[in-house]
């Protein structure tokens, strides 16, 4: 059987699509399985045994006519015998009815119910629920008897090199002891953003009050507000990617190897849950119920406004008060808190290796 999987268009919905992706590998391990997915997004599954290939949707950025039609025609050759739609799309609901698998299954609305074959009743968006459990929903639908619940990620051999290239050419001395990364992205929009001079005044007192180094996270959109961090700073121990080549997979490396991570509610978030890293994540216009992973290590802060949360991509009031009002003092008074259990915790695994 081969399965063709439209997956989610963001990175971290991507990372808790993973236990859905999982149930399936499990429950099909013979199949063919194929990711259908926005070109960004091919290094989250990169070192994962998730699925046999990629397939790179350009639908969005088509040109014209004649690139879609390629597109399409490129999915009907391939004679998926099962496609699943981790998607709520029309768009993507009509590319899976052009691409003629046998069975269509995803859930219903946005206009595309007729194009499926089989139609999974979407919960309500008026209360806020967890996306994880729907991917799971789908899985089920299609015959996914037992459900995978934990997100997967990988970092590569290559990602690995990039990290250590990095810290030789920013540190020569060799990688620090304790590293905290500082993820201000936000691809969603500007009113997750906590402001930059709240990064900088945190980066700050982690390095004078808790002696830990900083690296700083960007993407290709975020370099600009990673270099103001490191001029607000002002602290040689700080340090960010702004000036290499940004990746999926670099990142993913720097989250894997930090003592913790500090970030907006966007998709490097996700990226601590697989590495079993603490995280603190600042919520603003965002519910955190939307995107709970139910990661043990996971702390979510956010400053309550009679406002909010209100899910806009901007400020429907100017004010942003949901983040300039999350205060530097107590973001670092929590990640003191998580910093000293993690100490705590290798300390004991410390003592237990020597015991051994």
């Amino acid at each position: 059987m081969k399965i063709g999987i439209f997956c989610p268009n963001w990175v971290g919905d991507l990372v808790m699509a993973t236990p859905a992706l999982r149930s399936l590998r499990n429950e099909y391990p013979q199949s063919e399985i194929v990711a259908i997915l926005r070109p960004h997004l091919a290094a989250v599954l990169d070192g994962l045994t998730l699925v046999d290939r990629v397939i790179v949707d350009p639908s969005q950025g088509a040109k014209n006519f004649w690139s879609g039609l390629r597109f399409a025609r490129s999915l009907r050759s391939e004679k998926f015998d099962l496609v699943l739609l981790l998607t709520n799309s029309f768009r993507t609901g009509l590319w899976a009815w052009l691409a003629g698998g046998r069975r269509r299954v995803g859930f219903e609305g946005n206009l595309r119910s007729l194009l499926l074959t089989e139609r999974v009743p979407r919960r309500s968006r008026r209360e806020p629920h967890p996306v994880l459990p729907e991917y799971l929903r789908l899985a089920e639908a299609v015959g996914c008897r037992e459900l995978v619940t934990a997100t997967e990620l990988a970092a590569t051999d290559s990602d690995e090199r990039q990290l250590e290239e990095f810290w030789r050419a920013t540190r020569p001395e060799g990688r620090p002891n304790r590293v905290v990364c500082l993820n201000p992205g936000g691809a969603f929009g500007a009113a997750k953003h906590w402001p930059t001079e709240h990064f900088a005044e945190l980066a700050r007192r982690l390095v004078d009050e808790l002696a830990v180094e900083v690296l700083v996270l960007c993407g290709p959109s975020e370099r600009e507000v990673a270099q103001e961090i490191l001029r607000l700073a002002d602290r040689p121990q700080v340090h960010s990617l702004a000036h290499v080549r940004p990746s999926i997979g670099l990142s993913k490396a720097a989250v894997k190897h930090c003592d913790l991570l500090v970030t907006t509610d966007s998709g490097p978030r996700h990226f601590a849950a697989p590495f079993n890293r603490p995280v603190i994540t600042l919520f603003g216009p965002t519910h955190p119920a939307w995107s709970e992973t139910n990661h043990p290590r996971a702390v979510g802060l956010q400053h309550p406004v009679d406002c909010g949360p209100c899910q806009q991509r901007t400020c429907p009031q100017g004010h942003h008060a949901c983040l300039r009002q999350l205060l530097p003092g107590r973001v670092f008074k929590m990640a003191s808190r998580l910093l000293r259990a993690e100490e705590l915790d290798q300390a004991v695994v410390d003592h237990s290796a020597r015991a051994a």
